[in-house]
């Protein structure tokens, strides 16, 4: 089944130098772009009619799907990369952590009069 571009938990953000994230918000979607579960227990149509303004900007085509998708390819390719992210997200928190108790340790009127380099 192609991403239900009509979910509520669809979304698409173009950026400026012209790429596009389509997704589902819930992660519910492996194949994201290309596919959605073909029986989602969380799709929900978006409201037909709710005195939206629509502008003159649209959703973008669906790129063409990849030929290794129905083998689980794709999926296990996003998967290693998730596991690639989500390996440094303790050390990305705890050096964040670190500059956090390293700034209230300087006080507040080091931050207000600090030094220039």
């Amino acid at each position: 089944m192609p991403m239900r571009t009509e979910c509520k938990h669809f979304e698409s953000r173009s950026y400026p130098n012209g790429d596009t994230v389509r997704k589902c918000n819930l992660d519910l979607a492996p194949d994201a772009p290309w596919r959605c579960p073909e029986q989602c227990q969380r799709y929900e149509r978006r409201l037909a009619d709710a005195a939206w303004t629509h502008g003159s900007l649209t959703v973008p085509v669906t790129p063409p799907e990849p030929a290794g998708l129905d083998d689980g390819s794709a999926a296990a390719v996003l998967d290693a990369a998730e596991d690639i992210v989500n390996a440094i997200g303790h050390d990305v928190m705890a050096e964040v952590q670190a500059e956090r108790e390293a700034a209230a340790k300087r006080g507040f009127f080091s931050k207000i009069f600090k030094r220039r380099r």
